[in-house]
């Protein structure tokens, strides 16, 4: 197929191959790569920097596709940590489970986890978007600035501790949400957007059964009166 090229991890390294996708010209017509035995390695295709659909062909390890710009990489399979860690743009899907800190620090683009994400999913979110098919662990969303994180079942305990300008929405359960988030009116521009991004994500829920979390801002300034209860 024009435009296509696999590449075989039991052959070749993941510097290996991060190298060559690295050092290809944009112009030369690659459209799709295909890799196959990814054999939970760890940083396959990480610092992506160019347009292009990438398939790994199976369960990969950690900070996969970590520094992604622009590139479209689609997981057929579980990820460890930090998948699509400080992502810049472009497009991540994890087709099945994702471990701790997804998407961490990520700027821009969207990830998608069709399953449940481990703990931290979207730490220190920086204006990425995320969402997530299944439900999230302890500490998702901590200390997140900007972006939006959706998660279609339940999350785990300090949802959005130290949440800053980044805005959760979450259709199950909450087990308890963290220091200075509260939940917050779900107005129409909050449901215009929900339903967007669950469209992105191929995901038929009512964007009316979330609720949505943000920022009680108290924490923008030290209280000394506070005692560290906030």
């Amino acid at each position: 197929m024009a435009g296509l090229k696999q590449f075989d991890l039991a052959e070749i390294s993941v510097r290996e191959l991060n190298q060559e996708l690295h050092d290809a010209p944009a112009e030369a017509g690659l459209e799709r790569i295909e890799i196959v035995n990814p054999d939970g390695m760890h940083s396959i295709v990480a610092g992506m920097d160019r347009a292009v659909d990438i398939e790994i062909l199976g369960h990969a390890g950690y900070f996969t596709a970590g520094m992604n710009k622009l590139a479209n990489v689609t997981v057929h399979g579980n990820t460890g940590w930090s998948v699509a860690e400080n992502m810049m743009s472009g497009r991540v899907h994890v087709q099945g489970q994702a471990s701790e800190c997804a998407g961490a620090s990520a700027h821009g683009g969207l990830l998608v986890i069709d399953g449940d994400a481990s703990s931290r999913c979207g730490i220190s979110l920086k204006g990425s978007d995320i969402v997530v098919g299944g439900s999230v662990g302890h500490f998702s969303a901590f200390m997140a600035q900007a972006g939006r994180l959706v998660i279609c079942g339940d999350a785990g305990p300090n949802l959005g501790d130290s949440l800053y300008e980044a805005v959760i929405y979450v259709r199950g359960e909450i087990a308890s949400l963290g220091a200075d988030a509260c939940q917050q009116p779900l107005d129409d521009e909050d449901r215009r957007q929900l339903a967007q991004l669950l469209e992105q994500a191929a995901l038929d829920h009512d964007p009316a059964s979330f609720t949505r979390i943000g920022s009680a801002r108290q924490l923008y300034h030290w209280n000394a009166d506070a005692r560290q209860e906030y």
